[in-house]
């Protein structure tokens, strides 16, 4: 059995390193649902032009491997940025704490009385805090940060490479192996209900209303299906 300080849920997120494992998890639902989406509308429209599996699966490789460099590249500038942001912030507080300490307690000390706490309870708090962590105290209470989690570029970047390969797999497969007949209708089938379980995903991870993510996600992958399909139908049509 896990010990857990006193006062806690078991099933609510306590634990250290909860902003890395929410990133890498944010990273790859969304990466996953842009590999589902790009990379289906890509063959979808490529077989609304031809009947021919080469096309396809040139065009289907091509937007995989593009795609989840690019996605990759985008998500580690993006959390790079973030993360040189919050190191910025530590190293400010750091050096505020050490230039004025006293200052600073009457600043921590204000923001409990500010968050509900009476001036006697909040300069207690602030004190035993202070004691044992003064900068982890003040990074929780000003700025919401925990210098032992902040995000990885890294980890949310082969995170998000990774599951837009798996998502982009999925409407490659059905479109390649499927009849011709058939294989347009069955990718659209099995890209919503991908996009179904990836837009849960999203909305369990950041708390929303889960059918509401459902239906958005759903809806947007459809119109770029349909619109794609339509584009590649009538070049079908007039290279014919």
């Amino acid at each position: 059995m896990t010990n857990s300080p006193a006062g806690t849920h078991p099933d609510e997120p306590h634990r250290q390193g909860l902003a890395q494992r929410l990133n890498w998890l944010r990273a790859g639902v969304l990466g996953a649902n842009d590999g589902i989406v790009s990379t289906a509308a890509v063959v979808v429209g490529v077989a609304g032009a031809t009947n021919q599996v080469g096309p396809v699966l040139v065009a289907g490789l091509a937007a995989l491997v593009g795609g989840a460099i690019s996605m990759a590249l985008g998500e580690y500038v993006s959390v790079s940025s973030q993360r040189d942001s919050e190191h910025a912030l530590i190293q400010k507080e750091r050096r505020e704490l050490a230039e004025d300490p006293e200052a600073e307690f009457a600043e921590l000390v204000g923001l409990y009385e500010a968050q509900g706490l009476s001036r006697d309870t909040a300069t207690r708090v602030a004190t035993e805090l202070t004691a044992s962590d003064a900068l982890k105290a003040h990074l929780a209470v000003e700025l919401n940060i925990d210098a032992e989690d902040v995000v990885s570029p890294w980890a949310a970047a082969l995170a998000s490479a990774v599951a837009f390969t798996v998502g982009a797999i999925l409407p490659m497969l059905t479109i390649l192996l499927a009849p011709v007949a058939v294989r347009v209708p069955l990718t659209f089938v099995a890209v919503l209900v991908a996009l179904a379980i990836t837009g849960y995903l999203a909305a369990w991870i950041g708390g929303a209303r889960r059918g509401r993510a459902i239906l958005r996600t759903v809806m947007g992958g459809a119109l770029a299906l349909g619109a794609t399909y339509a584009v590649g139908a009538l070049f079908g049509v007039a290279a014919a």
